[in-house]
This record gives structure tokens, sequence and C-alpha cells, in this order.
């Protein structure tokens, strides 16, 4: 995983500190009450807005120290969150394993080893990891190779029961079935880079001589790819998998390299042929063939891989707002709990959580908030942030947040083009969110007094571009909160529609393009 400097962590959790504890009393004012009330007239003129004149907006802003309600619209009306719901999920998720929790993917051997023969089957169980890469499956390979095993007489069997067989959410729209970002789910899955899109393989292509040659990320044979690309003057180049199935369609014209990310449409299948072939790699020979199924009793574990700690994990899942992390943390919430790997049961886990620390307005669907289905009040997320302060795994959690202006990937995620240059810059983090018609930022702020404060900002139901430019508008305004005095003209913004889609994620678009 690619790291950030370990200063850029120390600052990160001291200022999560900071905030946990909160700071010193703001500065005593002549009038605190004005301060509110120019807030207020401000926050007012944003949503004035002529984009939002038909949508519905949904706002709260709290101070974190004294829990005053600061500014209200719409508080308690239920709204599309789209990836607000991670703030959700992730909490209840680090609440319910812990920091320090590890997915666990094991090779076993069922049956009796007879010197460099297993008489039975070999067996790899997996329960979840998001992070697993072609290269830790060769290594678990090469570990089976050590333990002096070259042949065995039985099948290679994968097992998933870690979780259920339902593979995509139940309000999951079909056309997005082949995109990464909603990638099936299961006990045994793959990634193709250190972002950890699970379940997705790269595919590129690139004009060779005159032809358009196709690779994939890692080197597999489990998609089935058609191309019909031609080498052109410019790049305008389709490459989807056909819906229900392994093939990969490429048409258009390709002048330069160009890649798009594809989720599998099986990875429990998809994983076993990258294993199968790494065990054939390091010299093992397994002359059945490959099934499914849970490893019998008795199995003896041969190798072991462990993820790294769930701590660890919320940075590419959150900074990145990675879908298919909040699905499986979901479904392992709910093996934990309750001994099913299900959506239904870990999804039981976070409403329970969000219930006891307060939350009263929550209709969850799924982990993520790729569901239209899901829904929050603004003054619920609100609840749920202000709650959380008290955690011993806030700062953490709170690090692993998206930070406003910070260029890198890794510590401004999916907030690192905006607000940049304004007092909101390096101060705000906050959890986005987008969906067509849906947009959400939801998180904390410092006010210009140092005084702490959470907000929601949930839009719905926009017919025009996305207005994130809003959001900022407000981020910006709250980091100039004094209640000493009127703040200054909110500062000039560069736009959030500035060189991203509004309509999803921008660490969503592969490339990533924000």
């Amino acid at each position: 995983m690619r790291r950030t400097s370990a200063s850029l962590v120390a600052g990160a959790l001291v200022a999560a500190l900071a905030w946990a504890s909160g700071p010193s009393s703001p500065a005593v004012a002549l009038d605190p009450a004005a301060g509110v009330a120019d807030l207020t007239q401000d926050l007012n003129q944003i949503l004035s807005d002529s984009r939002l004149t038909i949508a519905r907006a949904g706002v709260v802003v709290k101070s974190a120290s004294t829990g005053e309600e600061l500014y209200a619209t719409d508080a308690g009306k239920q709204l599309i969150p789209a990836s607000n719901t991670k703030l959700f999920t992730s909490a209840a998720a680090v609440e319910t394993l812990g920091l320090d929790y590890r997915f666990p993917t094991t090779v076993l051997g069922a049956g009796r080893k007879a010197g460099s023969v297993l008489a039975g089957d070999l067996v790899l169980r997996g329960t979840g990891d998001p992070t697993m890469l072609a290269a830790d499956y060769d290594a678990l390979a090469a570990e089976v190779a050590a333990a002096g095993v070259k042949v065995v007489t039985g099948r290679l069997v994968a097992d998933d029961t870690w979780f259920d067989s339902q593979l995509l959410g139940n309000d999951w729209t079909w056309d997005d079935e082949t995109a990464y970002y909603a990638a099936p789910i299961s006990a045994l899955t793959a990634s193709p880079d250190r972002d950890y899109d699970a379940g997705s393989v790269i595919v590129s292509v690139a004009a060779d001589g005159g032809k358009v040659k196709v690779s994939t990320t890692p080197e597999t044979d489990y998609l089935k790819i058609v191309n019909k690309a031609t080498a052109g003057a410019e790049t305008d180049v389709l490459i989807e998998r056909l819906h229900g199935t392994r093939t990969v369609v490429i048409t258009g014209t390709v002048a330069d390299p160009y890649q798009e990310w594809v989720a599998v449409d099986d990875p429990t299948a998809y994983v076993s042929t990258l294993f199968r072939a790494s065990l054939a790699k390091h010299g093992v020979k397994v002359l059945g063939g490959t099934a499914t199924g849970a490893a019998p009793d008795g199995a003896k574990e041969l190798a072991r891989h462990e993820s790294m700690t769930l701590g660890e994990l919320l940075v590419p899942f959150m900074k990145l707002s990675n879908n298919i992390h909040a699905e499986i943390l979901t479904k392992a919430m709910g093996r934990k709990v309750a001994g099913q790997g299900t959506w239904s049961a870990g999804l039981k886990v976070s409403t329970d959580f969000a219930k006891a620390n307060g939350v009263q307005v929550i209709n969850m669907r799924d982990g993520s908030g790729l569901s239209r289905r899901d829904g929050f009040s603004p003054g619920s997320i609100v609840q749920l942030l202000t709650a959380v302060r008290g955690k011993p795994w806030f700062p953490t959690w709170y690090a692993a947040l998206p930070i406003a202006g910070n260029a890198d990937r890794f510590v401004g995620g999916t907030l690192r083009s905006r607000m940049r240059g304004t007092p909101a810059a390096g101060n705000v983090h906050a959890k986005t969110g987008s969906l067509t018609g849906v947009t959400s930022l939801s998180g904390y702020v410092t006010s210009a007094d140092g005084e702490p404060l959470v907000f929601s900002i949930m839009l719905n139901q926009y017919l025009s571009g996305s207005p994130k430019d809003i959001e900022d508008k407000i981020a910006v305004r709250l980091a100039q909160f004094t209640r000493a005095a009127a703040a200054d003209a909110p500062a000039q913004l560069r736009s959030a529609a500035e060189g991203q889609a509004g309509d999803l994620e921008c660490s969503w678009l592969k490339p990533v393009q924000c």
C-alpha cells in the first residue's frame, strides 16, 4: 500500500487527538449571537443558489464542544446519502471488529500427505481480504511448495463460505454490474492494484505497429477478450464486459495507451485461476479439477497470509471511497456478531451501532451508499459524528477521512482538489458522496475561533451539474466562522467540478481524474 510520510501520519493523529479532546473555550465575543446570526444569513444566501430551487437541501451545523446547533434546515428529513453511508459502516466496523482486525487467507490440505504427495484436496479458504494481490496468492503457492507438496491427487477447492453466495447488493442497478466500483462481493477476491479495487482486473490497450495490443493486470486468462479496436489518430475506445459473462469487448480507436478497471463476474472463480497458475509455476501439480465448497474438518494448514490491519485499511477505504471495502466489512461484521456473512446480518450491526449512538433517522440497504434506497437525515449524520468523538479509536478514524486541499491521494483523498487556497484547506476532514442527482459532504471543521464544528450537507434531486461548489462554500464559511464578529466574505473557490465528473466519486473514475 502506498504510504504517506511518517510526519504526515503523525500530524494527522495529533490533530485528531486535539479534536477528540476539544480546544480551549472559544474567544469571548462581545455579542456571540451576532456571529451565529451572520453565519445563518450567509448559509441561507449560499443555499439560495438557483440550482437548488427544485432540489432538496438538508444542512446541519453544530458545535462539537457544546452541542449547540448553529444552523439547520431540513435537519430531520430523510435524504439519499451516497457515500456518506460509509461514515456509518466504517465506524461500526471499527467498533465491532477493532482496529487490529485482519483478514486471514489460508491454504489447507484435506487429506494424507505422503512424501511430496497430498492424497486429497487442496483448499484455498478466504475471509474477504480486499487487499489480496496476485502476488499474495503466488506467495501462498510458494509456501505450499516449500511445505514439500509437489502433487495433489484431488481437487483445488475454493472455500468462500465465510460469506454467503449473494454477490451483488439488492438495489444495485444492472448497468453498474461490470463497473469495478460495483464488483461482486466474495470471501475470496483479488485486487489488481494498491488502491485495492477488489474483484476487478485492469484491461489496458495500446497501439502497436498499426494494431491494438491488449494486456491485463494481473495477467490472467480468466477474461475472454474480444478485440475489435483499431489503431487511429485519437483514443476513443470502449472497454466493456458483457452483462453476466466473462467476455470483454473492446471497440473504437486507440492512439495513446488507455486503461479500464473491469469487474469480474465471479471473484471466487477468478481467484481460483490465479492460484492454480501460481501453484503450477512453483511446481505444484493439482491432478483434479477446481471446485467450491467448505474445507472439511481436520484439514491442516499449509500456508497463511494475513491482511493489513483494519486501522491501516481505513486509509484506502475512506480516502478513496472504496465501495467494495464497505461491503466486505459489512459482511465481516455480520459473520462476527451473528455467525452469518450476509448483508442483512451486517447491516443490522451497523444500524444497531448507529441507534446506540443516538441516531434517529436511518435506512441502510448496503454498506457503501451505492443503493438509492439508503436514507439518512443530516441531523442523524451530525449525531453520529458527534458521538464517535468520544471513542478510543476516533483519532485513527478521523485521520482516515479525506482532508480538503491536500494533493496527496492518501491524505486528501476525494477532497484533494477541493477548497485549495481557502481557510478550509487542511482543516476540513469530511466524507464526500456522489450519485447522479445526489451529493453530500459531512465531517469536521475548526472555526476561526478554534471551535470544533460538526456538519452535514446533503443535496438531492437537482437536475444541474454537480453543485459540489455549494458544499465547498459552506465548508469555507464554517472555517471562517467566529462568534466575535462577522466573518469575511467567502473566499473565491476553485470549481469543485474542475477536473472531475460530478455524478460519481472522483476516485471511482479510473484512471484517477481528480
